[in-house]
């Protein structure tokens, strides 16, 4: 059985629930995708048990730091901690790349599909943004339709909405939709 540890960010957008395990950062969502939650981890670990336990300051001021205004504070996250989201090769492509859009700016799927040397995959793309394991770090977020709608996220279309106004990668027009 693998043993994990978790610990509670609070956001203005809900309690982000980071799981590490040891030192490596692998899992972090919101409280409310429980389900989401265990599978992931059950499907990733087998079996697994995890206790509470804090997380280090300089993370949770990173945190705290993104949802204060300074929206580049988590671009550099990994000098404070190993992020280890796990994934099959082309998973770990897609989240990484997902890390190359800069705050502020938005990518459609088919955008992000060509940036990985798949293009014509954007289902493909969109199914893998949607199993990224490390929320808001891990900027899936970041991804709109090619009309430039909102389209699909695990934390919720108000949660996209909000950090993507917080990001300020979102003019008025499709804030409002």
């Amino acid at each position: 059985m693998t043993h994990l540890t978790f610990d509670v960010v609070h956001t203005p957008i809900g309690g982000l629930i980071l799981v590490y395990e040891g030192d490596a950062l692998v899992h972090a969502d919101f409280e409310d995708n429980a389900t989401r939650r265990k599978t992931q981890l059950t499907k990733r670990y087998g079996e697994y048990a995890y206790e509470e336990r804090a997380t280090p300051h300089a993370i949770v001021e990173r945190f705290q730091r993104y949802f204060e205004g300074d929206a580049k504070a988590l671009d550099e996250l990994e000098r404070d901690v190993v992020l280890s989201p796990g994934g099959s090769d082309v998973q770990r492509r897609v989240w990484t790349a997902l890390r190359t859009i800069p705050t502020g700016t938005t990518m459609s799927y088919g955008g992000l599909a060509t940036r990985i040397g798949l293009p014509g995959a954007a289902r493909a793309v969109g199914a893998i943004n949607g199993q990224n394991p490390l929320s808001v770090i891990v900027p899936c977020h970041r991804v709109i339709g090619a009309s430039g709608a909102l389209t699909g996220y695990a934390g919720g279309l108000e949660r996209k909405r909000w950090l993507l106004i917080h990001e300020r990668a979102l003019g008025t027009e499709v804030a409002r939709q």
